[in-house]
């Protein structure tokens, strides 16, 4: 049975996603889940909020395969087999890291290529395609996690195409803004197409002995984040973006009418609204931490400690929801 695998993508860059990726990766593993992160954006984000620079240039600079996706892809790229054993970096007892690479742009070319070669039946297209679900698997199960959270880079590349496939259900992180509704009107078209090439592409699977992903690729909600507040209420600027997220989602996400769509607030589809940390953010950056693990000894006191505690509640909650909304159980002994 595959772990589940949670993408986190929206092709609009700057809204926050690596950072929430990084919150979550903890705080799942907060509540009890056994956690791996993946790193599959060529630019390593998520892989720097992690891991310091010192530590980064020392995975990146080892002889022989690297301990990084990249890495595992190198057999499949130098033709000398298929995908090589994945070694996270460990962060904490139950979360890992698939530390990620600069040089996985060069696998797209790759991805390109081989993505029609699968309708040709062809069996090395289909191990191409599949990597990075095979990769995730195997490192995850090794890790004995629960849950698979990826990190996508912002475009429609074959990259993240894979990456989509590969994944059960996505997350999509928006911004309250005209980049990000636009952004909807090509995710929920793009999601279809690819899932409904994958399925055909299911049927024309070779004899050969090879799991692979069955691209389901399901919408569970989205994140608005660093929305601004003024007395609870959004500011004038954003209201109308943020009033227009739950009709955008619905029509071009979900296919669905969009006239009777509710309030964002109100909205089942919203998993949270999430308000900008300001100062708490590059505190914990500084530390290396999630912002609800900051204490005194940090810098967070007054009202940087009572933020750190709200930031902890916040994402406590996120992580619920996002559970309750893709079917899967809560941790053995979380609090309710």
């Amino acid at each position: 049975m595959s772990i589940p695998i949670i993408a986190f993508f929206n092709n609009k860059g700057g809204v926050g996603q690596t950072s929430l990726v990084y919150h979550l990766s903890w705080m799942f593993r907060e509540l009890g889940s056994r956690v791996l992160a993946a790193d599959l954006d060529p630019q390593a984000n998520l892989s720097s909020a992690f891991v310091d620079d010192d530590r980064l240039e020392e995975i990146w600079r080892e002889s022989g395969p690297r301990r990084t996706v990249y890495g595992c892809l190198q057999p499949q790229l130098d033709g000398t087999g298929d995908i090589a054993q994945p070694r996270p970096e460990f962060l904490d007892d139950g979360l890992g890291l698939l530390v990620g690479d600069l040089s996985l742009a060069g696998f797209e070319g790759e991805l390109s290529s081989q993505w029609p070669a699968c309708l040709d039946r062809n069996a090395r297209a289909f191990r191409v395609i599949s990597a990075f679900w095979r990769i995730l698997q195997r490192a995850a199960s090794d890790l004995q996690a629960d849950l698979i959270l990826t990190d996508l880079g912002p475009n429609l590349g074959p990259i993240n195409r894979s990456a989509l496939v590969a994944s059960d259900y996505v997350v999509i992180p928006l911004s309250p803004d005209l980049f990000s509704l636009q952004g909807l009107r090509n995710l929920g078209p793009v999601f279809r197409r690819w899932r409904e090439e994958w399925t055909e592409r299911l049927t024309k699977k070779p004899a050969i002995q090879l799991d692979l992903p069955a691209g389901k690729m399901q919408p569970v909600g989205y994140i608005v984040l660093q929305h601004s507040v003024r007395l609870d209420r959004p500011v004038k600027s954003y209201e109308k973006w943020i009033s227009r997220i739950p009709s955008e989602y619905r029509k071009w996400v979900l296919a669905t009418d969009p006239k009777s769509a509710p309030t964002v607030q109100d909205d089942r589809e919203c998993l949270a609204l999430l308000k900008h940390y300001r100062s708490l953010m590059p505190m914990a950056q500084e530390v290396r931490k999630p912002m609800f693990h900051l204490k005194a000894a940090d810098g967070a006191i007054g009202a940087h400690w009572h933020a750190a505690q709200d930031a902890f509640r916040d994402f406590q909650s996120l992580a619920f929801g996002i559970l309750r909304a893709a079917g899967l159980p809560a941790p053995a002994g979380a609090p309710l």
